[in-house]
């Protein structure tokens, strides 16, 4: 069998502090309007329908294989959300008009791990103090401006384009975990 390709140069290759952030994720958190879709709801349909990107879902399925876990905390509840959660088996689901900083501190609880341990994936106000807190904060190119202002890293794709597969290979390439995956699916 013909030896696999060198990764390539990773986008944070130089800074170390940024990259000591990512190999540090034991628990991989985001927001899901905005991060994981468009932003888009579609309406007029009973329930709503969202577009969730299959690269972002494979992402933290690899993630998940490799013992990092995952979980999606949302402002705004939705049954389209809830679905896309059950299909994934994401380990922590919170849907609620709550804070989010609380909602975290309880997964934060359970998962046995301190913010520091966390990345969270954030776009808008009510990601303000999550993304203040977390280890590593991560956002996406249209995110609000005071977002962008304080994360420590702006994905180049889009929301709902493959933003938080990107993040994912980063954490996994970051940790040495991504090449088993590419060997294994090269086989």
């Amino acid at each position: 069998m013909t030896p696999l390709p060198p990764l390539p140069a990773l986008p944070y290759d130089g800074p170390a502090e940024l990259r000591a952030r990512f190999e540090r994720v034991r628990l991989f958190l985001c927001d899901v309007d905005g991060i994981l879709t468009d932003g888009g709801v579609y309406m007029g349909q009973d329930p709503e329908t969202k577009r969730f990107d299959i690269r972002d879902g494979f992402g933290l399925k690899l993630m998940q294989r490799q013992g990092i876990k995952v979980g999606w905390v949302s402002h705004r509840p939705s049954a389209a959300t809830a679905m896309r959660a059950e299909e994934l088996r994401i380990d922590f689901v919170h849907q609620a008009r709550a804070s989010k900083v609380g909602a975290i501190e309880g997964i934060l609880a359970e998962a046995g791990v301190g913010w520091e341990d966390i990345a969270y994936l954030g776009d808008d106000l009510v990601d303000l103090g999550a993304l203040r807190r977390a280890g590593l904060s991560v956002t996406v190119p249209d995110a609000l401006v005071e977002v962008k202002a304080i994360v420590h890293y702006v994905t180049r794709a889009a929301a709902g384009r493959g933003a938080v597969r990107e993040v994912a290979e980063l954490i996994l390439r970051a940790q040495d975990k991504w090449q088993s995956l590419v060997a294994e699916y090269s086989e």
